[in-house]
């Protein structure tokens, strides 16, 4: 409100006071409270103040001015740069990294390198902002950090330095993480999981990793590959970088080559792969290595005689979902296949290998492929209407049969081009719709356990899609390759220890999209100098989180002895028990 000058009369004279006006919630109107006593006129006057009255006005009006001031400055830095918002969602990331030791083991990692900062404490505080705030690493250090409890912070020459060093030793870090987890959590090896995937970058020159090669996006940037391996729980396992152009194939291989060598696993390894690494030579490399594989194959590549198999009516078994309904229907065989593997002279061979196929049919995938062929077909419909090139049918093209064109989809001089549908194509892709091919070493495994593996690769499509989506480890800006290798292996470690929070401790009672919207909504804002108010949304989550720290998350106002101690909390891994994907 305001400051006035109070002049009150009795029998000894004019009294006057400095009095403040408020507003006053509990009587819901204006109150009066007194600030300074100056005392009587005729006294002032006698001590030098020849008019009392003017004097103390003035003081007023100089008070009053000294309060708008500081209101006009505190309004000024309510809409300044910094937020009073601070983040705690890390803290059971932090948990899980302490209980597991591999930051100290980091440690020495370092030593010959020459680095005069810790690189284990940068990777922590770089993968727990990525979980709560990921950005580019720029903005990484000047934003972030900053925000997060415990952060220490780094220079960022150092960040970068520390990038560089991180990328050029990303399999020692995985190693050592994975030997952390076994000691904690012995990792089941006997069934992996392995799929590929690429990330683009908005630049125009290529260099010795990012290559030029085919985008899941379907982008012309050049883009970097990578592998990523699961345990049989579906918790990552191993990561492989490699240049964009060369094929995926080969990583198979030797990202299972690697983790035998630094995991010392030593026993059969079930290999579960979708198409796209479905080669001879991999299927070969499996038998060889002792190992068993499971992979899908296309229907649309099977020879005639197993494809009139597949297509048959007789043979197929329903299996039904929780709803009672068919969620997918299968048929089996067992017989020797031929492949041909690639020789010491670098010719082919046949062999044939012993192995059951599975073929399946699922209502849910021929209605997603229905869809996506309908689409097709309209979309071809509108481009030949239009007269396009063929270089914009796109996949479209599968459906089209284009003539009297020449070799880049131009019309020559006074020929009229002929696109008319492909029919025939058009009914073979209905007519495999929904159908799947799954063949695999495993002849003496059920056909429900073998379709159960195989589709377990979905797990890998969510780390992947986490990556991309929820960390944004796309696009990438960074230049140098070992600095590039280190934001992947950022989030990779992010992804995995997501995975181990959702599978081990929580017991995969809970998505990852639900845990990273805690990380990223558990906030605080400093209310006074030793209080927090709670910004977080009351959930499940945080009520089990709370349970397993014991500290008060859902508490409205925190102390500040209470934030430090959610920020070191050791979660109760006891308590728990082993989730299986």
């Amino acid at each position: 409100m305001a400051y006035f000058l109070k002049k009150s009369t009795n029998k000894k004279g004019l009294y006057l006071q400095i009095y403040e006006s408020f507003y006053d919630p509990a009587r819901r109107q204006t109150a009066h409270r007194s600030v300074e006593a100056l005392g009587y006129e005729h006294e002032l006057r006698q001590a030098g103040i020849a008019d009392p009255v003017a004097h103390f006005k003035a003081k007023v009006d100089s008070m009053n001015a000294e309060r708008r001031a500081r209101k006009t400055e505190e309004r000024a830095r309510r809409v300044g740069g910094s937020t009073p918002e601070r983040m705690l969602g890390h803290f059971p990331f932090k948990a899980l990294d302490a209980r597991l030791g591999a930051l100290g083991d980091l440690r020495y990692l370092q030593l010959a390198g020459g680095l005069r900062f810790s690189v284990s404490d940068l990777l922590s505080e770089l993968v727990y902002a990525r979980l709560c705030a990921p950005c580019s690493k720029r903005r990484t250090f000047h934003d972030v950090p900053p925000s997060m409890f415990g952060s220490e912070g780094f220079s960022l020459d150092r960040l970068y330095d520390g990038m560089g060093f991180l990328g050029a030793e990303y399999p020692k870090v995985i190693e050592a993480y994975n030997h952390a987890i076994a000691d904690v959590w012995p990792r089941e090896t006997s069934r992996t999981y392995f799929d590929c995937t690429n990330f683009y970058f908005e630049i125009d020159r290529e260099d010795e990793l990012r290559r030029k090669g085919p985008s899941k996006e379907r982008r012309a940037d050049p883009i970097v590959g990578m592998g990523l391996l699961l345990d049989a729980d579906c918790v990552p396992l191993g990561m492989r970088i490699y240049p964009g152009n060369e094929s995926e194939k080969p990583v198979l291989k030797r990202a299972i080559d690697e983790m035998r060598r630094r995991a010392g696993v030593t026993g059969k390894v079930v290999r579960v792969a979708d198409k796209g690494l479905n080669c001879a030579d991999n299927v070969a490399d499996a038998v060889l290595s002792g190992d068993g594989y499971i992979f899908s194959k296309s229907v649309k590549q099977l020879p005639r005689a197993e494809l009139a198999w597949v297509l048959s009516d007789e043979g197929w078994v329903d299996v039904a979902g929780v709803d009672g309904q068919a969620r997918y229907s299968y048929k089996k065989v067992v017989g020797d296949f031929e492949y041909k593997v690639s020789s010491g002279n670098g010719k082919k061979r046949a062999v044939a290998l012993p192995e059951k196929r599975v073929a399946t049919y699922s209502p849910k995938l021929a209605k997603k492929q229905l869809a996506e062929i309908n689409r097709q077909i309209e979309k071809a419909r509108s481009l030949r209407l239009a007269a396009a090139k063929k270089s914009e049918y796109g996949d479209s093209a599968r459906y089209v049969t284009f003539t009297a064109v020449d070799a880049d989809g131009e019309v020559p001089d006074g020929m009229q081009a002929a696109c008319p549908l492909n029919r025939e194509a058009i009914e073979r892709a209905r007519s495999l719709a929904g159908y799947n091919m799954i063949v695999t070493s495993e002849v003496n495994m059920p056909a429900s356990e073998i379709y159960d593996a195989y589709h377990n690769l979905r797990r890998i499509e969510e780390s992947f899609r986490v990556m991309k989506s929820q960390l944004d480890a796309r696009p990438v800006y960074l230049q140098k390759p070992n600095s590039v290798k280190g934001h992947f292996l950022v989030c990779y470690i992010a992804v995995l220890l997501l995975r181990l929070l959702q599978v081990k401790v929580l017991g995969n009672r809970y998505s990852s999209e639900e845990i990273v919207a805690f990380a990223r909504g558990f906030r605080v804002v400093e209310a006074s100098p030793r209080k927090y108010v709670n910004l977080s949304r009351s959930s499940s989550l945080l009520d089990e989180l709370e349970r397993l720290s014991g500290q008060p998350l859902g508490n409205y106002y925190l102390k500040k002895s209470e934030v430090d101690a959610i920020l070191n909390t050791k979660l109760d891994f006891e308590a728990t028990q082993d989730g299986v994907s």
